[in-house]
């Protein structure tokens, strides 16, 4: 057999050298299985997934990490959920292909809520996780890491001097240490089982309440409310969570509770702080250098160490909704919260929301509320224009903006201090339309609403949604050219006040000019609906302008809201025997009456009544599908087998209107509503999350959007 030529070398100068066979990942010594979740916003990767942890990884790779992973050969960020010895998966795993930080950023508490949280709004994990972890500051960890170790060292050298640390609570608190501080528990002996609510948590056990608050400002203002109940849920040793719609309240709930709780860490968790900033509170509670936490609405999945206690404030305001996937609810979150934990809740408020109510009609809240006489002596005098006697007085105070009784009480009060004016709209006239028909003025480019601004002496007027000026207006339905306000302003309304009042002050508080606090030096406060500044002593007297506004608006909640915001206003103005007035412009109703009486539990009980028999939230839960109007028929045949349920029914699909301005906006979309029982509650929802998953994993049909509960669907 002839012999084979030798190749020669010149013939392979052209290709690379092969490499050796890599060789196979050692995996490591003891589980060596990673149950990973995947910080994705596909529904089909709505899954954990296992992973091979290596021998080098071993250690680093605990539960509550943050690893990077490969998935359908891309790189993306996840969580390790468990170590596990074997997998389930019946294929050859991919190892991690890195540890971002050694640091378990994810405890099992909070990703036990967090998967909670996805089930019961039918969302994703990694959208959950994405709010219940805050993205990594590799710098504020070093720091933070050098910071603890300087601070482990300080501590041992104290101990071996024999001197208390620093920044540290007695080992075996006085549970009076609080509770009978009379700066601290102020207001809570007012309240019918306000008294007995803190001794419950200063002794350790965990009372649910809902509580309806009375002051706004003062010593006894609902800050400090909470903050006693947070001192004593810290009397006993265990840590609390505050949860507050926007930036005011948290700055006034931060202060309370840091005169509350002299020389302890009370951080601070809200997105405009910035990612350092939340970075680094986030790091302290999770290492257990601080016990209380207070923020907005991402704070509410804060790992507190040994929680004992989670409140909300104002559960009502829609600022409590996340408005992206999976749009939970703070108030349910923190509810979801302590039925796993078993802490002390406390859902408080000015008013009393329908949900709340519910609870508390049903004995799992338990209700905290001042006595007629203490709401006769610490509440101002309220009166509409549209009872009886102002009628008679003031024929014209229906159709009149600032009827005679309010132009009077504005008057008489600005001699004592501030007065506040509320109105329903920020701007200058917000709302246009044509003179001739009455029809809403539309701008040509988009259809969007037109409305005029004010900038100095000018006036323009141009679309809220895509800014564009009309200088030629055309009404589409009559042809006119003429405009008419429908609806006036904060600026527009403070413009006609300084007409109506000379020489006085006037102060605006709205849009992007919120004002947090205003001097008792007296003045015209103008604010918008939920931007009312608070004045040290209270107001002289509040003036609640366009009720009918509030009251017209197209939702469900628009009673409750309205009350809410009518309640909120109140609350900053001072006790009748100090000479406190309100004075209120809409029409009669049961939130007018409401206000008059100051009975928000029983404009709530009333509201949740009809909504039984009306078969409507929150009497029983409701899921908004919205999307494309083949794909909303295929979801709905593919979650068949669930409608089908017992109590179960389905409205729709029908086609949306345009909320705003954008291309997606424009496209034709479609909702369906699915209304089903408080009892198949969680076999709902997990099927719909179920249903979602299994059409994008086929990829047959577009996207659906799912609302589980959303308060803006009705």
């Amino acid at each position: 057999m002839p012999e084979r030529e030798p190749v020669q070398p010149s013939l392979l100068s052209g290709f690379p050298a092969v490499p050796p066979p890599p060789s196979a990942p050692r995996p490591a010594p003891e589980l060596p299985v990673a149950r990973v979740s995947v910080e994705s916003p596909l529904p089909q990767l709505d899954r954990p997934f296992d992973y091979l942890v290596t021998e080098e990884l071993h250690d680093a790779a605990r539960p509550g990490v943050r690893v990077k992973v490969r998935v359908a050969g891309q790189e993306h960020v996840g969580f390790i959920l468990e170590r596990r010895e074997t997998s389930d998966a019946g294929v050859r795993l991919t190892p991690i292909a890195a540890v971002l930080s050694p640091l378990p950023v994810l405890t099992p508490e909070v990703a036990e809520l967090a998967s909670a949280v996805a089930e019961r709004w039918a969302g994703a994990l990694g959208d959950v996780l994405r709010f219940a972890v805050p993205p990594r500051a590799a710098k504020v960890e070093a720091q933070f890491a050098r910071d603890l170790a300087a601070g482990e060292g300080q501590d041992e050298a104290d101990d071996a001097a024999g001197e208390p640390r620093a920044g540290t609570r007695p080992s075996d608190p006085d549970p009076s240490h609080h509770v009978t501080d009379a700066s601290v528990a102020a207001g809570w002996t007012e309240l019918r089982h306000g008294a007995a609510f803190l001794r419950h948590l200063a002794a350790g056990g965990s009372p649910r309440a809902v509580l309806s608050a009375v002051h706004g400002f003062g010593p006894a203002a609902w800050p400090q409310l909470v903050a006693g109940a947070v001192a004593a849920a810290r009397s006993s040793g265990r840590g609390a969570l505050v949860v507050v719609p926007d930036r005011r309240d948290l700055a006034r709930a931060h202060a309370a509770l840091e005169a509350a709780l002299p020389g302890e860490r009370v951080v601070r968790l809200a997105a405009e702080d910035g990612p350092s900033t939340r970075s680094r509170g986030f790091l302290e509670l999770l290492t257990g250098r601080a016990h209380v936490a207070v923020g907005t609405r991402g704070a509410a999945f804060a790992p507190v160490p040994s929680l004992g206690l989670v409140v909300c404030w104002d559960d009502g305001d829609d600022l409590h909704a996340e408005p992206r996937a999976p749009y939970f609810h703070t108030r349910e979150v923190l509810l979801l919260r302590a039925e796993q934990t078993g802490c002390a809740v406390l859902i408080a408020g000015h008013t009393v929301s329908a949900e709340s109510e519910r609870l508390a009609a049903t004995g799992w809240l338990q209700r905290i509320a001042a006595e007629r006489s203490v709401l006769r002596r610490s509440l101002p005098r309220v009166t509409s224009t549209a009872d009886s006697v102002e009628s008679a007085r003031d024929p014209l105070a229906r159709i009149a903006r600032l009827p005679h009784a309010a132009w009077q009480l504005a008057r008489d009060a600005l001699a004592d201090g501030p007065v506040l004016v509320q109105v329903a709209r920020a701007g200058y006239a917000p709302s246009l339309a044509c003179t001739r028909c009455r029809e809403p003025a539309r701008c040509r480019q988009c259809a969007g609403p037109l409305a005029e601004r004010a900038a100095g002496r000018e006036r323009t007027v141009e679309c809220r949604w895509c800014a564009t000026p009309e200088r030629d207006f055309t009404c589409r339905a009559c042809g006119g050219h003429g405009l008419r306000r429908t609806a006036v302003g904060a600026l527009r309304t403070a413009e006609e006040l300084g007409r109506a009042f000379p020489g006085a002050v006037v102060v605006t508080s709205s849009g992007d000019a919120v004002k947090a606090d205003v001097p008792d030096a007296p003045a015209l406060v103008v604010a918008t609906v939920g931007a009312e500044p608070v004045a040290p002593s209270g107001y002289a007297a509040a003036v609640l302008l366009d009720g009918d506004t509030l009251l017209r608006r197209e939702s469900l909640r628009a009673p409750e809201e309205a009350l809410r915001r009518w309640l909120n206003a109140a609350a900053l103005v001072r006790a009748a025997g100090d000479g406190g007035r309100v004075v209120i412009t809409a029409g009669e109703s049961e939130a007018v009456a409401a206000l008059v009486r100051w009975d928000p539990a029983g404009f709530a009980a009333r509201e949740l009544d009809l909504r039984r028999e009306l078969g409507l939230p929150p009497a029983v839960r409701v899921a908004a599908l919205t999307g494309a109007a083949p794909d909303v028929e295929a979801f709905l045949a593919a979650a068949r087998p669930l409608l089908d349920i017992p109590g179960v029914r389905v409205a729709g699909p029908v086609e949306r209107e345009p909320e705003g301005p954008g291309p997606h906006e424009q496209a034709a979309a479609v909702r369906a509503l699915v209304f089903f029982p408080i009892a198949s509650g969680a076999t709902l929802t997990r099927g719909l999350r179920n249903v979602r998953m299994s059409l994008a994993a086929r990829r047959e049909t577009g996207p659906v959007q799912v609302r589980v509960d959303s308060p803006d669907v009705l």
